[in-house]
């Protein structure tokens, strides 16, 4: 006799929301942080971030009454010293800052970014669902991941995705790449769960605004669509070892500009274990449905 086992999904590529959108972007930006992965310097401005997330992650942890914004400016010195451990090259940022006061100054800037976010919400009156939550799926061969902010579920089921931003609320003309990781997370969600978003939210610190959005059923499986191309499109670049760059005014912050062809630059030699992965990956689909008991 045999019986039916569930094998797992094989995978033959993973995709995340940043590096989906770093192909958009410019593929070529997509080569050297996903292929070539090659470091970038810390920014104080990305740094600052990864704090404040920090905090408003911890503070869901306190009753809700404790969740004040003197609580979670208290919260702060803490996220910054984890962030070291866990990125210990973030200590480069303040390396010449002798007697602190840099280093003070940019935890106040931090401090300023939290108080803007409780004239946005009173977290004394959210349960969140779930804080920095993976959500993940492999849909034919393609593996979707990403880590949401924060999960809100209403008691009637309705689910609300909300991604923290500390910049400042993208132009209109901006708003669908705004959207663009936030889509991806719902589409992940609708496919683990079965139910659509009910809102997507974006919260904007630096400005103290918020951008919301409500997809349906539809919408998500044109951007499924959407996700496959970009994989299709990403597989064909690695076979051919071809990755265009995409000049923009982005170009002005990448870190990776002096290897870029468009600015007089050489990439790196393509990684040959590159290919090797790809051929392994095709090989290894081989799943077999009936297994001997």
């Amino acid at each position: 006799m045999s019986e039916t086992v569930d094998l797992p999904a094989p995978v033959l590529g993973s995709l995340s929301p940043s590096r989906a959108a770093d192909f958009k972007t410019c593929p070529l930006l997509y080569r050297f942080r996903s292929i070539d992965r090659l470091p970038e310097a810390p920014s104080k401005v990305a740094t600052r971030g990864t704090v404040v997330h920090a905090v408003l992650e911890e503070l869901f942890d306190l009753p809700a009454a404790a969740r004040t914004l003197a609580a979670a400016r208290d919260l702060l010195p803490a996220a910054w010293q984890r962030v070291l451990i866990e990125s210990p090259e973030a200590a480069t940022l303040f390396a010449a800052d002798a007697d602190g006061s840099e280093l003070a100054e940019w935890l106040d800037s931090a401090a300023g970014l939290l108080a803007n976010y409780f004239e946005l919400e009173d977290p004394s009156r959210l349960e969140p669902e779930a804080r920095e939550q993976l959500v993940e799926i492999v849909i034919d061969g393609l593996r979707l991941r990403g880590y949401v902010d924060r999960l809100d579920v209403s008691p009637a089921g309705d689910i609300r995705v909300v991604d923290y931003k500390t910049g400042a609320t993208p132009r209109e003309a901006f708003e669908a790449k705004a959207l663009f990781q936030m889509k991806f997370y719902a589409l992940v969600l609708w496919r683990t769960r079965g139910v659509v978003p009910r809102q997507l939210r974006l919260i904007y610190l630096a400005d103290t605004d918020t951008l919301t959005y409500s997809p349906d059923a539809d919408e998500l499986e044109r951007f499924e669509r959407t996700l496959r191309a970009i994989w299709a499109a990403i597989e064909r670049a690695t076979a051919a070892r071809e990755f265009q760059p995409s000049p923009s005014r982005l170009c002005d912050w990448c870190d990776y500009r002096a290897l870029c062809p468009a600015w007089g630059g050489t990439p790196p030699p393509f990684p040959a274990d590159a290919l090797t992965a790809i051929d392994r990956d095709r090989r290894a689909v081989t799943p077999v449905a009936l297994l001997p008991t």
